[in-house]
């Protein structure tokens, strides 16, 4: 399972440089969220499913990304239903699928490399009141790596269980899943202490 990390390609998308396309996921994901009507949520959401395939992004990659979610999708939806009816939970559900949607279409389209370096630039000014812009950005880039590295290891742990013929019980891979996101945590910060960064997340030499 590969949802969150980048996938190389040629595209259109894949081209178009990371502050422009951040900048048209924040418009988008606005318009999104202004949006009141189950009509206008459908439209927006065929135009997404639409964006992949014209991103040459596989459509594994837009099921991922939307099996993620289901399970709280259901429940936001369904408490929407109970609350307030189907047009909400329709509005509702429907933002939030659109707005990860987008979300992971960016992602999957451009480098983590070239999002640090925005973000970097970005948060450039806050070195002169003594805020390490090297250290927001390593912070970013942990963080990206380690949401899919723990859907990576859930899904380890869920298949190595079922592989032993045992039946599927989610609350027994829990212990497996925190010792391989131990063992992950160790080897990365192995890596970045052999890489020269020191304890504010600043590269020595």
């Amino acid at each position: 399972m590969t949802v969150g990390l980048y996938l190389p390609g040629g595209s259109w998308l894949h081209r178009t440089p990371a502050g422009p396309k951040l900048l048209g996921l924040l418009l988008a994901i606005t318009g999104v969220l202004l949006t009141s009507v189950p009509a206008g949520i459908a439209a927006e959401l065929a135009v997404t499913a639409a964006l992949y395939p014209a991103a040459r992004v596989p459509w594994r990659i837009l099921w991922q990304h939307t099996r993620v979610l289901l399970p709280f999708l259901v429940l936001v939806a369904g408490f929407q239903l109970l609350t307030a009816g189907w047009e909400r939970a329709v509005v509702i559900g429907g933002q939030l699928l659109v707005s990860v949607l987008l979300a992971g279409l960016v992602t999957v389209t451009t480098r983590v490399s070239a999002m640090l370096a925005l973000f970097e630039k970005l948060a450039r000014p806050l070195d002169r009141v003594g805020v390490s812009s090297q250290r927001i950005a390593l912070t970013l880039a942990l963080t990206m790596r380690c949401i899919p590295m723990v859907a990576q290891a859930w899904q380890a742990s869920s298949d190595a269980y079922r592989a032993r013929g045992l039946r599927r019980g989610s609350w027994r891979v829990v212990v497996p899943v925190i010792v391989r996101l131990l063992r992950s945590a160790e080897s990365l910060g192995d890596a970045i202490t052999a890489r020269g960064v020191d304890d504010d997340g600043v590269r020595r030499g």
